[in-house]
Formats: structure tokens, C-alpha cells, sequence
């Protein structure tokens, strides 16, 4: 049995592993860089070992110093959260290769699922639908012209070994792609290692919604149903929520079931998240699969009472799922708020600095997952996420009222926030209407500057 975690991870999200960790018995190592010393994930776990300097590529990108911070410490496995190390396939083999347990999927699933043109691949052959595009690298412009062409503009250049929004480039002729080709590809290089491509149809004004997937070392899988998480600023996610309010109840069955047999193709062993385009003639289109926990996991939990990071850590120490698909039903609705140390009226610009009050809402179906505190400095180095708010309701309607009022009393003084910004949102017609699509963000953000500037 795993009786001690190493989290290779900060923020909200050790915090959010130490807590459960602790319900389960289970003792914990916290590894942080130097500008993390007064983190409160380093306060809240049985240990915490310093692994390097600020930079996150000398502390926690650095796989020797977190290995050894294992190893030093005795811990059994090592959780990666999200982010930094977490779907990085060489990092989980060398987890194994030191006798410890990787918490998350084998390492032959996250190599497989991390290189997007494989995943599609894999996913047309398990008879999955993918979006279309390119059945695989484009190593030229005049070869990616011609099947842009062929599926018609606009179109999007994608890394390969790309995630979380970033190496993208949406193109919407020739001229354009002539110009971003080559840039977008050492980018690629710089960023993940790889500069091989693909190309994807550009659907207008689609729907983003995933499925959470829980799997177990013994071949179930089962799903939690959807999260709709269309709300976002630069393929970032900003506002997530569950169920998504859209589909029909014939939908959500295919989507869901799509999902299983994503994770089924490729024997995917742990908690994990199946991502889907849904365009406007209501088809959903397999898009990418996240082999980790995700930042959103909060209002699946919400729903369905189950504790995700329990059942992850569960799997990884070789129990069989408990349940079965006919236990998960998801009651009410709920919605998750990124609050990020950011100014929107400076084109949303980092906002670090010392928190010199904090008082976060409170009562009945509010959570917050969280790792600041009065006092407490944000460091520059790292993602300007700081806080989570969740609010669940009856339905979507009380579920939005929840979160406004939430937002409400939500203070954080000496840093600048986005609650502003979420506040105004939850207000907006076409976000209540739950009809959003991924671009509305970006319209709405143009028609507050247009506004700012008229004034």
C-alpha cells in the first residue's frame, strides 16, 4: 500500500492532494523552489524538501532533484498534479525505474495520447471522430497549402507535442500560412522539444466540452460525464462548468461514450480527461486527451460526490474500482471561477505582489480550492491562477446566483484580480443563455475596450 507522496507540483493543487491525503492516512513530501518557502503547500505537508531555484526548469522541471527528493524522503509513489511534469512520459518511466509509483496513467499511454498526431491516428482507428485535417506531419508550406486548401480556411497549425492552449496558430489563407509556418515550428522546438506539426479545420464558434474518464489497472472504465468549458481568453480556460446546459440527453450519451472508448483503445489506466469540439451542426469531434487530473476536476466532484485525487491514488496502488457506471449520476450544476493575480485593463498583465487582505466566501455550496493567505507573496515565475471558486446549485440558474454572490464577498486586496471580470460575466445575457461559444470571450473583451476608449 502507498503509505507516503512525494507531490511534485505547488499551488492549489498540492494543497488540494495534501487534504486528501491526510483523509486517506497517507503521509506527504512537498518539494518547492526558494520562492516558495512560506507556500502554504509547504506549511500543510509531514515534509518539504527545497529542489532549486525560482526558475520552474531548475526546481520543479528539474527531475533529478524531485527524484531524489523522493527517494531521500522514502516515499512509495509520487503525484504529479498538473502541469510541470505531469504528462511527461520520460519523467513517469523514470518515477518506475526508481522503484517508486507514478500516480497517473502508464507511461506508453501518456507518450501515445502527448504527440496529437498520433492520438488521431489512434482515435480513427478505434473509430472515433476526429476533426479534420491532416492525416499527419506537414513538413513543408507548399505541402500544408494544399490540403489547407483541401479542407478549407480558416485552418489551424498545431504542434504535435503541444497542450493547454499553446502552440497554435489559426490561419485563414495562403498568405498567412506562408508567414507562420516556420515560425510556429521553432517554437515548437523551443517549447516542447519537437517542432513536427499538423493541421486541423478551424470550425466557427464551436463548443469545448470534455468528459471526465476514471479508470483503474484492471480494464474498467467508466465516465463522469461532461464539463462544458467553452469560456476562454487565448485557448485558455477561464470559466468551466457541469453539466454542460446544451446537450440532450441523446448527446450526452454519445459523447460520454465516445470518451470510454477513447480511454478503451488505448488501455488508459487512471483519472483522465477526453476533450471534444461540438460545432454548430451539434457533431462532436475527439480533439485531444489530457492524461492527468485537470484544473477543473472541482465541479465534477461537486456533482457526483466522488473524490477524483482519492480514486487516482487508489488506481495507481493497484485497488480495483469500487464502482460502476449505473452508481455515477450527477445532480444540480455547477461552476468553477479561475481567479487570477491579473489586470484586464492592461491587456490582463501578471499582477504579483504581497496579499494584504484575504477573506474568501463562505456557506453552503461554496468551495475554494486555494494555497494563499493574508500575507502571503506571489511570486512572478509562476501561472498568475491563484484561486479557484466553486459554487454549486439546484440547477444552473441558482448555480450562477451562487457564484455571483460568492464573487461578492471574495476579497483579495494588494494584488489585482480578475473578480471583476467574472462578475460581469456571470451578468452577461449569452453566458446566462448557457449558448457561449469559445470565441465569445474574445468578442466581449473587444466591446469592453471599445467602450473603455469611447469614454
Amino acid at each position: 500500500m502507498i503509505k507516503k507522496i512525494l507531490i511534485a507540483n505547488r499551488g492549489e493543487i498540492a494543497v488540494r492532494i495534501i487534504r486528501t491525503c491526510k483523509d486517506m492516512g497517507i503521509e506527504t513530501v512537498a518539494v518547492y523552489s526558494t520562492a516558495d518557502a512560506d507556500a502554504l503547500h509547504v506549511q500543510l505537508a509531514d515534509e518539504a524538501v527545497c529542489i532549486g531555484a525560482p526558475s520552474a526548469k531548475e526546481s520543479y522541471l528539474n527531475t533529478n532533484n524531485v527524484l531524489s527528493a523522493a527517494l531521500l524522503t522514502g516515499c512509495d509513489a509520487v503525484h504529479p498534479g498538473f502541469g510541470f511534469l505531469s504528462e511527461n512520459a520520460a519523467f513517469a518511466r523514470l518515477v518506475e525505474d526508481c522503484g517508486l509509483i507514478f500516480i497517473g496513467p502508464n507511461s506508453d499511454v501518456i507518450e501515445l495520447m502527448g504527440n496529437k498526431i498520433n492520438a488521431r491516428k489512434k482515435m480513427i482507428e478505434a473509430g472515433v471522430p476526429v476533426i479534420p485535417g491532416s492525416d499527419g506531419e506537414i513538413e513543408s508550406i507548399e505541402e500544408g497549402i494544399v490540403i489547407a486548401k483541401k479542407i478549407g480556411y480558416p485552418i489551424m497549425i498545431k504542434a504535435a507535442a503541444g497542450g493547454g492552449g499553446r502552440g497554435i496558430r489559426i490561419v485563414h489563407d495562403d498568405a498567412q500560412f506562408r508567414a507562420v509556418f516556420d515560425t510556429l515550428r521553432q517554437e515548437a522546438k523551443n517549447n516542447f522539444g519537437d517542432n513536427t506539426v499538423y493541421i486541423e479545420k478551424m470550425f466557427s464558434d464551436p463548443k469545448h466540452i470534455e468528459v471526465q474518464i476514471l479508470a483503474d489497472k484492471h480494464g474498467k472504465v467508466l465516465h463522469l460525464f461532461e464539463r462544458d468549458c467553452s469560456f476562454q481568453r487565448r485557448h485558455q480556460k477561464v470559466i468551466e462548468e457541469a453539466p454542460c446546459h446544451i446537450l440532450t440527453l441523446q448527446q450526452r450519451q454519445k459523447i460520454c461514450e465516445d470518451a470510454v472508448r477513447v480511454a478503451q483503445a488505448v488501455g488508459y489506466d487512471s483519472v483522465g480527461t477526453v476533450e471534444f469540439l461540438f460545432d454548430e451542426h451539434k457533431n462532436h469531434y475527439f480533439m485531444e486527451m489530457n492524461t492527468r487530473i485537470q484544473v477543473e476536476h472541482p465541479i465534477t466532484e461537486m456533482l457526483t460526490g466522488i473524490d477524483l485525487i482519492r480514486h487516482m491514488i487508489r488506481c495507481a496502488d493497484q485497488i480495483p474500482l469500487p464502482l460502476e457506471q449505473k452508481d455515477i449520476i450527477i445532480r444540480g450544476h455547477a461552476i468553477e471561477c479561475r481567479i487570477n493575480a491579473e489586470d484586464m485593463r492592461r491587456d490582463f498583465a501578471p499582477s504579483g505582489g504581497k496579499i494584504e487582505f484575504y477573506h474568501p466566501p463562505g456557506g453552503k455550496d461554496v468551495r475554494i480550492d486555494s494555497a494563499i493567505y493574508n500575507g502571503y507573496v506571489i511570486p512572478p515565475f509562476y501561472d498568475s491562477m491563484i484561486l479557484k471558486l466553486i459554487a454549486y446549485g439546484d440547477s444552473r440558474l441558482a448555480a450562477i446566483k451562487k457564484m455571483r454572490s460568492a464573487l461578492e464577498e471574495l476579497i483579495i486586496d494588494g494584488v489585482t484580480t480578475n473578480i471583476e471580470f467574472h462578475y460581469m460575466i456571470l451578468h452577461h445575457s449569452t453566458f446566462i443563455d448557457g449558448k457561449y461559444t469559445t470565441g465569445f470571450a474574445a468578442e466581449w473583451i473587444k466591446e469592453l475596450k471599445e467602450r473603455e476608449s469611447a469614454i
